[in-house]
């Protein structure tokens, strides 16, 4: 049967639904609630977390459904507000005293609270973000009739550009980890630019030497890191607690023992659900590997990185399949922020990468952090759903 260029078959909506990235999504849900849960059996919380992340999940799972229903066109359209939008309320918290509304919590002061819920600017930024700069590398290779290297050099600019007023705004609040993954970000979408290596090769070269040089100086030389650098070694505990953790074990390293402790006494197949033994305070938020570690062990262990790989391969299928190159370099950029979390959150776990304030990508205890995801789980959602065979670039 043909049909005419004004006629489309139809398509039932349940049809244009991603049901194997809501499944996959369902699954780490499950992992997340019962391993939070699990966690609050040390008898270190009064609140129940597990509850509390069930009602995150079902907010966070509105807010994907909503965003399903807008076009990628819509979202797109709109991406350049809600990145404006973003930038004044992480200026705000560095202008704005301590209030009730801008508190100070665990020693930052990087949340708007309103009663009981709590805003992080700078987790939904990284959405923000990755929407903006798909947007500009969309519109910059849909207009560049004549690739050259003055044009992919311009591209490039506009990259850095857009990205440098979020990262600056987030690095003043001390909140180094999210600087890095917006990096990481950055990254991803240059790779798949369009920008020629001419360009991106010797940056990648210098900063790959640059970052290597630092840390065999903080190594072996952390004097000289001290002097060029104007760091105190004080500043450098968590540095120091990461090379040689036990020698701070009653101090920065604390957090780090503790987890390797966790995990390597879970063994293979671990010991048992809800019957976690080793002390790690906090352990429902940055340090939950070391709690999946020691209660399900390394089968588990593995068994979950086996789901967040599953989930990786299905979006990269997705960013083959799509026409769009604003579609596209958004799902490019949310896989570079997945695998950052995923490599980070476990690595600090296991002494592999020093410890930063990444949580674990849908398994972590948390509201903004899980809500900027399924703030880009709804985008592509609505990709998978708004797609239509051989349409036009967006």
């Amino acid at each position: 049967m043909k049909y005419s260029s004004r006629q489309q078959p139809t398509t039932h909506w349940l049809r244009k639904i991603d049901w194997i990235l809501i499944a996959l999504i369902m699954i780490l849900a499950i992992i997340s609630v019962t391993t939070i849960s699990s966690a609050m059996s040390g008898g270190q919380y009064s609140a129940n977390f597990g509850i509390r992340q069930i009602i995150y999940y079902i907010l966070g799972a509105i807010l994907a459904l909503i965003v399903m229903i807008f076009s990628p066109k819509k979202i797109k359209n709109n991406t350049y507000i809600w990145y404006i939008f973003f930038c004044i309320l992480l200026l705000g918290l560095l202008i704005i005293p301590e209030t009730p509304i801008t508190p100070i919590i665990n020693g930052a002061k990087s949340w708007y609270a309103f009663g009981p819920i709590s805003i992080q600017p700078s987790e939904f930024m990284k959405i923000i973000l990755i929407l903006a700069l798909a947007k500009i590398v969309s519109n910059h290779n849909r207009f560049t009739f004549n690739k050259s290297f003055r044009t992919d050099l311009i591209l490039f600019f506009k990259i850095i550009g857009i990205s440098l007023v979020p990262m600056i705004l987030i690095l003043l609040q001390n909140d180094l980890g999210t600087t890095l993954v917006l990096c990481a970000i950055i990254v991803g979408v240059m790779l798949v630019s369009s920008i020629t290596w001419r360009i991106l090769a010797p940056i990648f070269i210098t900063v790959a030497v640059l970052g290597s040089s630092i840390i065999l100086a903080i190594i072996y030389k952390p004097s000289l890191i001290e002097k060029t650098l104007h760091i105190k070694m004080y500043q450098m505990g968590r540095i120091n607690s990461w090379l040689n953790p036990y020698a701070y074990s009653n101090g920065d390293g604390y957090h780090l023992t503790e987890s390797l402790k966790a995990v390597g006494s879970g063994q293979l197949f671990g010991k048992g659900y809800n019957h976690g033994e080793v002390y790690i305070p906090e352990n429902h938020t940055d340090f939950i590997f070391s709690v999946i570690g020691e209660e399900i062990g390394f089968i588990g262990a593995v068994i979950l990185l086996l789901i967040f790989l599953a989930l990786i391969f299905h979006l990269i299928r997705l960013a083959i399949k799509t026409t769009s190159s604003f579609n596209k370099v958004f799902l490019i950029g949310y896989i570079s922020l997945l695998v950052f979390h995923i490599l980070q959150n476990i690595g600090m776990t296991i002494q592999l990468l020093p410890i930063t304030g990444i949580p674990l990508p849908f398994i972590s205890y948390g509201g903004s952090a899980l809500w900027s995801l399924m703030l880009g789980i709804g985008v592509i959602l609505s990709i998978y759903y708004h797609q239509k065979p051989a349409s036009k670039d967006a």
